[in-house]
């Protein structure tokens, strides 16, 4: 366990803090994801929502990125959100996925 996490993030300066903030929004990302994916698998084991139009929201997220519009740096954020989600898609990133 790396227990230079656990002091406050205004006593780090320079690379330390920007390291420390990066790797907080990764868990930030993890969390939501982990979420969504949660409420999603709920929404359709509910027969709220059925898989084809789960599948429909996923693809509608992907196109989203893969249409978007800014910096080099920005694109390259949007293109790894659409490659990750066309990856839960196919089945590879998700928990479980009825056949």
């Amino acid at each position: 366990m790396n227990l230079s996490l656990l002091r406050p993030l205004r006593k780090r300066t320079g690379p330390e803090r920007h390291n420390i903030v990066a790797e907080q929004s990764n868990i930030s990302g993890m969390a939501a994801l982990s979420i969504c994916e949660a409420l999603m698998l709920a929404l359709n084991d509910a027969n709220v929502l059925p898989e084809t139009e789960i599948m429909g929201v996923l693809r509608d997220a992907a196109l989203t990125h893969d249409q978007a519009e800014g910096s080099d740096a920005e694109l390259e954020k949007h293109r790894a959100a659409a490659d990750l989600i066309n990856r839960i898609i196919a089945g590879v990133n998700s928990v479980r996925r009825s056949r």
